[in-house]
């Protein structure tokens, strides 16, 4: 069957994330996280449910910072502080990277994540804009006008619209004949 890959980029406040676990739960869906390290560091619990729910759990920088901007040596320490917190809570520093406030990564940046001890820096082609809140019904709208097979969506942990959205984008997916599932099974 045709899929797409879910990408969360991982903070937020505990309510709002249990919520989104709560409605993927519900779904039976399973997707990929690409965490923050701070917030690894201050909800341990909740990066250890996303694991406990079988989704997986991947790097999104130490603090989300525009690693564009950043030397190599402050890049790889963003890599590498956040790969240490994963390994604090999963025992991995997990499969995936993606780079904070960029679509793609550049090879200065591929470089630091190798050097981190990450073979693939994971980029998306549909941009759900969920983390500007422009509501449920734009979330979905957005999401879905651009969705096809082998497509990987970037959505956001922490906002409300997202958890709202997640039905009726489940349900837009399943229309079109797509699954949802993590980065590592749409590109393993």
């Amino acid at each position: 069957m045709p899929a797409v890959a879910l990408t969360f980029h991982g903070q937020g406040e505990p309510g709002v994330v249990g919520g989104l676990l709560d409605a993927l739960a519900a779904a039976k869906v399973k997707v990929t996280v690409l965490a923050v390290g701070v917030w690894l560091h201050q909800q341990p619990e909740l990066a250890r449910r996303v694991l406990a729910d079988g989704h997986e759990l991947g790097n999104h920088t130490l603090n989300h910072a525009d690693i564009k901007a950043m030397n190599d040596d402050r890049a790889y320490a963003e890599i590498a502080g956040c790969a240490a917190a994963l390994r604090d809570v999963s025992g991995s520093i997990g499969r995936w990277f993606r780079p904070s406030q960029t679509q793609r990564s550049t090879p200065r940046i591929r470089a630091q994540a190798a050097r981190a001890g990450y073979a693939t820096c994971l980029s998306y082609d549909i941009d759900s804009l969920d983390y500007t809140d422009p509501g449920a019904d734009a979330i979905v709208r957005t999401t879905l006008q651009g969705v096809r097979n082998g497509s990987i969506v970037s959505l956001h942990f922490g906002h409300a619209g997202t958890v709202s959205a997640m039905p009726k984008l489940l349900a837009g997916l399943h229309d079109r004949g797509l699954r949802p599932v993590t980065a590592t099974e749409l590109l393993t």
